[in-house]
């Protein structure tokens, strides 16, 4: 059985933090750090977690302004936080890492294996696209985006859950309420806001070539709001990626956590 997350509140370059750790039982091992989805806390991907090689140490966080974590004062873009997820992870202690991205995290993912090529070692994209410049989702499913109601509306999680996440959603739309409001807490609106904004005008297209680190992308069959086609761009520009392709939705990481779990785990370990 694998140890229980601790959490803590890390102060970094002046904003509060609030970080869970779960330690691994080998030491000596790169610790795998998650980036999360838009407004997201880091309470949404406990199923992963938990499903995961309990010898892999785990570091997720909440982003300024999401879950547990106040707002940030000024605004920021993926270029800042990702040099800002580099003062956490010296502040706890850790030089190299494997890092995970999910969505909106896999931007951020993304940006922090390019400004540090020695010290994200593997990198890991979910559900994840090249940021403004990609094949966008449908507009009925991009409006839905615009607001994080679906994180503070039970009702609404539900109703929309089939149209927006794909996948088992669709069939069991019910589970979308159990994700995002039994445990994940809600960060501010402005913090979502602020979310938003760090993505307009980034892509990572540019910087793919130069991003050398072994990926592995997973991609969901049934994902409304990122296509498949994007994992199939992001493989293709990636100089050394690997394709997977998981039979769900856009939280196939969450619902389908004891299948994909131990493929990440396998990754990181080779």
């Amino acid at each position: 059985m694998s140890a229980r997350s601790r959490n803590r509140r890390i102060l970094v370059v002046g904003h509060d933090v609030r970080v869970a750790i779960r330690p691994g039982t080998e030491p000596g091992r790169p610790p795998l750090v998650l980036c999360n989805g838009i407004g997201a806390s880091l309470d949404l991907l406990q199923p992963f977690v938990d499903a995961l090689d309990p010898r892999i140490e785990v570091v997720r966080f909440d982003v300024p302004g999401v879950g547990g974590s106040p707002d940030p004062r000024v605004p920021y873009t993926y270029a800042a936080l990702a040099w800002f997820l580099g003062k956490l992870l010296d502040r706890l202690g850790y030089g190299a890492v494997d890092v995970l991205g999910i969505s909106w995290g896999g931007g951020l993912a993304q940006q922090f294996a390019f400004q540090n090529p020695r010290r994200c070692r593997r990198l890991v994209l979910v559900s994840t696209g090249t940021g403004m410049i990609m094949v966008p989702a449908r507009p009925r499913v991009l409006a839905k985006m615009i607001t994080p109601r679906r994180y503070r509306d039970p009702g609404y999680a539900t109703a929309v859950a089939g149209q927006l996440y794909g996948g088992t959603m669709r069939a069991r739309p019910e589970l979308a309420t159990a994700l995002l409001h039994e445990h994940s807490r809600v960060g501010s609106r402005r913090g979502y806001l602020l979310q938003l904004l760090a993505g307009l005008g980034w892509t990572s297209l540019p910087a793919l070539p130069l991003i050398r680190q072994p990926t592995l992308v997973l991609a969901g069959s049934d994902d409304p709001i990122i296509p498949l086609v994007n994992a199939v761009i992001l493989t293709r520009l990636l100089p050394h990626a690997t394709l997977h392709v998981y039979d769900d939705g856009h939280l196939g990481l969450v619902t389908m956590a004891g299948e994909l779990a131990p493929r990440v785990a396998s990754f990181v370990e080779a």
